[in-house]
């Protein structure tokens, strides 16, 4: 009975999660988890990139001890980042998103193509940390002059356990230099935006499909941490919102076309599967974003703060000696009564790591709102002001597409926030199907699977398997039921 392991790097902490097919459903079970916290240095904030490589693999290589017939690893993450190498050593860790290098690359890049006519391009919403951003912040400064390869996080992990250099295309899509899907067009980097922008072509790499084999693990590697057995490397959607949404059943229990989807972790991702990208002037002015999904299909979505504001809030908390327990606020802010001030969740001011509850309370002070001093008043406030967000978002998913959703799946860590989810249910007046939580490495395992060959079909085959998998909780205005 053959295993897999699925490497999700998520932006706050990590896990490897073991998959196994049996009579035609998914059995789970993690075997390890990390943190993954950036690190401030005095030219600003990394990713500890090796620390999270160690332990990934570690859990790789005890997966491998205690489950039998590992056949293959696959590794996903968030978007954007990278590590620049040159003759295959990492120059340096990387930049971590947040860190506010980038504003003076961004307008060197609109001096060079405007905004418009780079989401033409790309069709990417616009956010100053994508890597087109990135990489020429580190051409300013002679860094990128350096390297003969840049690579995405997923894909520096399957350069180091493997020695090939690919470009997963589900992640190449958010780097803003790639263009969108067209019927007929062979794919392949921006070459002409590359030039426009005085970026080297030469190094970004091969672009390949999820379900490609990348080739076994190294001896080395195996031998380092203690992976037995013939270990292969496979990609999947290797963006962690390409996988989650593979793991959202829509279409299962009810018509195509009428669901969309709400993968909710430290971001929120909320949209709709299309067979087509969505570029017009609305949808720029909207800040929506066209993704490649698995199997060619177009993730049309936008990116909204997630549950980074409540993590960070803790951690504020913890670092000024008032350390909370998050599920005994959760329990004291559904009991809160009467109205509860919103604000703007996407503000950019709330971005970068640091204090976060004093952030907000700058917000509702502008807003000329009553800023909450009980800390569970706090996270309902924050709590309330995404599922705001989060209708305001849905309602413009349908204006652009045409679209009228009658249920919204809701994945990811905020699957199991009761009060999150009823909130949003409240706030968007549909049905919110919650679950499963565990989304981004259902969707990872499943397309391991299908890659070697102990499922089989297309996306909505994958979707019926989760759907018998984990039964979700359908959450609604005033009421929550178990979906058997």
């Amino acid at each position: 009975m053959s295993s897999f392991a699925a490497v999700d790097l998520g932006a706050t902490s990590g896990r490897v999660v073991v998959g196994t097919v049996v009579d035609g459903s998914l059995r789970m079970e993690p075997v390890a988890r990390f943190e993954n916290t950036p690190v401030r240095l005095p030219d600003g904030w990394h990713t500890d990139v090796l620390a999270l490589y160690a332990a990934a693999l570690a859990g790789v290589g005890r997966a491998s001890r205690e489950v039998p017939d590992l056949e293959s690893l696959a590794v996903d993450s968030w978007a954007v980042d990278h590590g620049l190498l040159r003759g295959g050593r990492l120059l340096g860790n990387p930049y971590h998103y947040r860190d506010d290098r980038t504003a003076a690359a961004v307008e060197d890049v609109h001096a060079r193509i405007g905004a418009a006519e780079l989401f033409s391009r790309n069709g990417l919403q616009h956010q100053p940390f994508n890597t087109v951003f990135q990489l020429v912040a580190s051409a300013r400064v002679g860094d990128l002059a350096l390297a003969d390869r840049v690579l995405l996080l997923p894909d520096l992990f399957g350069f180091w356990t493997t020695g090939h250099e690919v470009a997963e295309i589900t992640n190449a899509s958010t780097t803003g230099l790639l263009p969108v899907a067209r019927p007929g067009r062979a794919d392949d980097w921006d070459r002409e935006l590359l030039a426009t922008l005085d970026l080297p072509g030469s190094v970004l790499p091969e672009l390949v499909a999820p379900g490609t084999s990348l080739g076994a693990v190294r001896d080395d590697v195996a031998t380092e941490f203690g992976i037995s057995g013939a270990v292969t490397v496979t990609a999947v959607g290797s963006h962690d919102t390409a996988s989650a949404v593979v793991a959202v059943p829509l279409g299962v229990g009810e018509g195509a076309g009428d669901a969309a989807y709400l993968s909710c972790g430290t971001w929120s991702l909320i949209g709709a599967e299309l067979d087509s990208p969505v570029l017009s002037e609305e949808a720029r002015c909207a800040e929506f974003t066209n993704e490649r999904g698995v199997d060619g299909r177009t993730r049309f979505l936008k990116n909204v703060m997630g549950l980074w504001l409540v993590s960070e809030t803790l951690r504020t908390w913890a670092k000024q000696g008032r350390p909370a327990d998050l599920n005994t606020l959760l329990e004291q802010a559904a009991a809160v009564e009467g109205p509860v001030p919103v604000f703007d969740v996407n503000d950019p001011r709330l971005l970068a790591p640091g204090d976060m509850p004093a952030r907000i309370a700058e917000l509702l002070g502008e807003q000329g709102d009553p800023v909450p001093t009980d800390p569970a008043l706090l996270v309902r406030c924050i709590l309330q002001s995404l599922a705001r967000a989060y209708a305001s978002a849905l309602h413009d998913v349908d204006r652009l597409t045409g679209r009228r959703t009658r249920t919204l799946h809701l994945v990811g860590g905020g699957a199991r926030n009761t009060l999150l989810c009823r909130l949003t249910a409240e706030a968007v007046g549909i049905d919110v199907v919650a679950g499963p939580v565990e989304a981004t490495a259902i969707g990872n395992l499943l397309v391991q699977a299908r890659t070697h060959g102990l499922l089989s079909g297309d996306l909505e085959a994958l979707r019926r398997v989760v759907a018998r998998s984990f039964p979700p909780r359908v959450h609604r205005a005033g009421a929550t039921t178990n979906r058997g």
